[in-house]
């Protein structure tokens, strides 16, 4: 117990914050890139900023080629970046910088923020969560990494609603379409007639299928034209020539 004792103090604490914890999928990490990501902090803690690819394979149990493609996947993500770090007295190195996570993870939460202080979501929840677990009910599986980041495009770089993607997502399970491609489409063709809200939307609609009130109807047509009389042509009176 003693040995134990010794190398749990050994080898210190790593911290990881809770909220990533929670919320790490909708930032669009994998569950490997996601102990990748621990293993990575786990080295740093240690005083270790750029540990080999055959190390964390070893701690990942996983292949250097795999470790390497996870590494790239994350940079490709800017879920993590490399940065050149400078000690007094030193050469510079590299480091493995996690700010990118964090910055992605408090823009998540401010945008919640703001959407649960300033309007109601449709489903009733606060509700950028509301619109992942709405979308992977309706598709029957969960969503994958590329669905996740491209709803959290559509939410952050875009600027949909969370009700006005809830509407899409409607229209795409209406027409028995599962695919985030045809709901992209379906904002898409909002966004060019400026409609910017799931109101507007069902307004345009409501307009659209009202019948047209101009057009005259039968009855008035045949009031105001000239009577044209019917008769069979083969009863009319001839006259042998």
């Amino acid at each position: 117990m003693d040995e134990f004792a010794k190398a749990l103090l050994a080898e210190g604490n790593t911290t990881v914050a809770t909220l990533l914890v929670r919320r790490y999928r909708e930032l669009g990490m994998t569950n490997d890139e996601f102990l990748v990501y621990l293993q990575l902090k786990s080295f740093a803690d240690q005083g270790v900023a750029f540990p080999e690819t055959k190390d964390l394979a070893a701690a990942l149990g996983k292949s250097e080629q795999q470790v390497f493609d996870l590494l790239h996947q994350m940079i490709e993500k800017k879920l993590i970046q490399i940065q050149p770090i400078q000690k007094k007295g030193q050469l510079a190195s590299d480091a493995y910088d996690f700010s990118l996570i964090f910055e992605k993870l408090a823009k998540l939460t401010t945008t919640q923020t703001t959407a649960t202080d300033s309007r109601p979501v449709a489903t009733g929840q606060s509700s950028r969560q509301a619109v992942f677990q709405q979308i992977e009910q309706e598709f029957g599986r969960p969503l994958s990494p590329i669905e996740l980041e491209m709803i959290s495009q559509w939410l952050d770089q875009d600027h949909y609603e969370p009700e006005l993607v809830l509407l899409a997502l409607k229209e795409a399970v209406l027409s028995q379409v599962y695919s985030l491609k045809y709901m992209d489409r379906i904002l898409l063709s909002w966004e060019k007639k400026h409609l910017k809200t799931a109101a507007q939307v069902q307004q345009d609609k409501a307009r659209r299928d009202r019948p047209n009130t101009s057009a005259p109807t039968s009855k008035q047509s045949t009031a105001n034209s000239p009577h044209i009389p019917l008769f069979n042509i083969g009863d009319q009176p001839y006259h042998d020539v």
